[in-house]
């Protein structure tokens, strides 16, 4: 079971990789802000998986605190975004 778990966390870890390089290399700012989304969401499946793992539940809180920050700040940028008239950032 637990390689699984182990097997599961590399992945992320890797697909966490690709997508720091579309938030990089994206070709306009709409692609970014779905990158850094998509790298939110998946350090907090890492951080559940953890805790799984682990059996700490505490880091349930810290993944949903987590989770607001990301969305929070994924409010932000979109409105930067959308100030900005969806130029290339």
């Amino acid at each position: 079971m637990n390689k699984i778990f182990t097997f599961s966390i590399l992945f992320l870890a890797c697909t966490i990789l690709i997508c720091m390089y579309r938030a990089i290399k994206g070709p306009c700012a709409a692609d970014r802000l779905i990158a850094i989304n998509v790298i939110g969401t998946k350090t907090i499946v890492l951080i559940l998986i953890v805790s799984f793992l682990l059996n700490e539940t505490y880091f349930v809180d810290v993944a949903i605190v987590y989770a607001l920050i990301s969305f929070l700040s994924s409010i932000v940028i979109a409105k930067f975004i959308e100030k900005s008239g969806g130029k290339n950032i």
